[in-house]
């Protein structure tokens, strides 16, 4: 009897000290998923940016060392550590909600349900014949779009001195904005909530005109170069809208809940990226998990698609077009599943090339680079996600250069005002993260490197080790702990004078001289921004 006692106290402490040592979990997990996880995962966990998670993918894999992903994050990918928002239990709930998930149904896009979420702010008109003219800065074009990711604000600022002069909420992380480049006072945000908001940049204060709810999670905007059409992307529930870019009054829905992938299987596609062009009437939007790209124009009666353009790869994402001559005509599509740059001719309506980035690499452009190159012509580039590497390429669509970097990162830009490519290093971990690359456009060598520390910032020769420049840096801290800047997204200003960097983790923004890289100050005040956005800046880049 006593064995029996021993025995069943014995079992009942393991059974206690098992759950203590896991411990409970009282997270809402499938918010929590939808909030942090699903726009790099996927809303059926089908992966994109992050990996595919479905249970035919990871039901056999540990769990512990899932969890172990969960909380400590996967260095040399774009995969973050969330032990700041999740607990061991937390992190194990996770695990065996993606290892038991049943899927989803997905939602067909309707254009009567997008028409019932369009509300007018606003009267246009109104606040035209009120506001002539620009009123907080001498022209609209002086603006930049910030997007506070974590405020779910936009804020706007004067780019030619920095000054904050309004900030709006605009939807859960507000990922895009562009510009009407017809009607440059008009401007336009995309949130990941799917909230479309226009606003009129000469009134004061920067007014909202409309809004609408496209779905309700989405990325892609673009306007069309008349300025008379707006589209949208969605990846709940997958599809496109085209919208009157005057009222955001809802025109077309262009559904994709039904679409062959490249391994002839039937089913919906989250929309990725949205391009308009000045080669043609067209607006194109990709069909991320179709590897397809869709082209409308707009300039034809009920807006028909003209061209679909498949097999380019698996889980397109974001990309560009080219300038220089026939300007816009092609677009470099990125593929992310397959390693390529997709080259599609606008005139011909079809794939004309693939660009292999190197394994693993997961390109990702963001706004990418179009440059002239004494040697080569007219160059292009890309950002790499997994890697530190920007790959360079001619318009005989063959790679020309790998120029390495210190991490993986995000967004690689230009202008004709600096003689550099600015590209960051954002997923290369807290030890590379703080640095942008100034690669020289001329010779596709590192010119010089953008570090900002916690203390010290400094610009240096990358051979000689040289401090070319340095500043001092307002130490931040988050929880007691110091903060090491996250900084990404390099954009011209000023009049091409200025770089702005945005340090997200920091909550401000650097200005650095384009021509040198030399400091200039902070801008200040501001909640992870994110998505640094020049009215003057991309009224001269195609598909931006």
């Amino acid at each position: 009897m006593r064995l029996n006692k021993l025995v069943m106290s014995v079992a009942a402490m393991a059974v206690v000290s098992s759950g203590l040592f896991a411990g409970t979990s009282n997270m809402n997990v499938e918010k929590m998923f939808e909030k942090e996880c699903q726009g790099c995962h996927g809303p059926n966990h089908e992966g994109g940016v992050g990996a595919d998670l479905r249970p035919a993918k990871i039901s056999k894999k540990n769990s512990n060392f899932l969890a172990e992903t969960v909380l400590n994050g996967r260095p040399g990918t774009a995969m973050p550590a969330f032990n700041d928002k999740m607990n061991k239990a937390d992190a194990q709930k996770m695990v065996d909600y993606l290892q038991h998930f049943k899927g989803r149904k997905m939602a067909v896009l309707s254009l009567e349900n997008v028409k019932a979420g369009w509300k007018k702010l606003n009267d246009r008109m109104a606040l035209m014949k009120k506001y002539p003219h620009a009123v907080d800065v001498k022209h609209v074009t002086d603006i930049c779009f910030v997007t506070e990711r974590d405020a779910y604000r936009v804020a706007f600022v004067d780019g030619t001195t920095g000054k904050v002069i309004s900030k709006h909420k605009a939807g859960f992380a507000v990922h895009v904005t562009v510009t009407n480049k017809r009607q440059p006072r008009y401007a336009y945000s995309i949130s990941r909530s799917g909230l479309v908001t226009m606003f009129d940049l000469a009134s004061k204060g920067q007014q909202k005109i409309a809004q609408v709810q496209v779905g309700s999670e989405s990325r892609g905007l673009a306007v069309s170069p008349d300025g008379k059409y707006l589209m949208a992307g969605n990846y709940v529930p997958g599809g496109a809208i085209l919208m009157d870019a005057m009222t955001l009054e809802p025109l077309k829905v262009y559904p994709t809940s039904s679409v062959i992938d490249m391994d002839g299987n039937i089913g919906s596609s989250r929309v990725a990226g949205i391009y308009d062009t000045p080669y043609g009437p067209y607006i194109a939007f990709a069909l991320k998990d179709a590897g397809h790209v869709y082209i409308v124009d707009y300039s034809k009666p009920n807006f028909p698609i003209v061209g679909d353009i498949p097999n380019i790869g698996k889980i397109l994402h974001d990309g560009f077009e080219n300038e220089g001559k026939e300007i816009g005509r092609y677009l470099m599509q990125a593929s992310q599943g397959s390693d390529v740059m997709g080259v599609i001719d606008f005139k011909t309506k079809s794939l004309v090339a693939k660009v292999y980035t190197g394994p693993g690499t997961k390109p990702h452009p963001g706004q990418g680079s179009s440059w002239y190159n004494d040697r080569y012509g007219q160059l292009f580039a890309t950002n790499s996600m997994n890697v530190g590497d920007v790959v360079i390429w001619d318009s005989n669509w063959d790679v020309v250069k790998h120029v390495p970097t210190a991490g993986g990162g995000l967004f690689v830009g230009t202008s004709e005002h600096t003689p550099f490519i600015w590209s960051d290093c954002v997923l290369g971990g807290k030890a590379n993260w703080n640095k942008i690359y100034l690669i020289n456009k001329q010779t596709l060598e590192t010119d010089r490197i953008l570090t900002v520390g916690t203390k010290k910032g400094t610009i240096t020769d990358p051979v000689t080790h040289k401090v070319l420049y340095k500043w001092n840096v307002p130490t931040v801290r988050s929880k007691g702990k110091v903060v090491v800047p996250r900084i990404l997204h390099a954009e011209p200003a000023n009049h091409g004078h200025w770089t702005m960097v945005s340090e997200w983790n920091a909550g401000r923004i650097g200005i650095y001289e384009a021509k040198t890289g030399k400091f200039v100050k902070y801008i200040k005040g501001l909640t992870t921004p994110t998505f640094t956005y020049s009215i003057e800046h991309r009224q001269t880049i195609p598909g931006a």
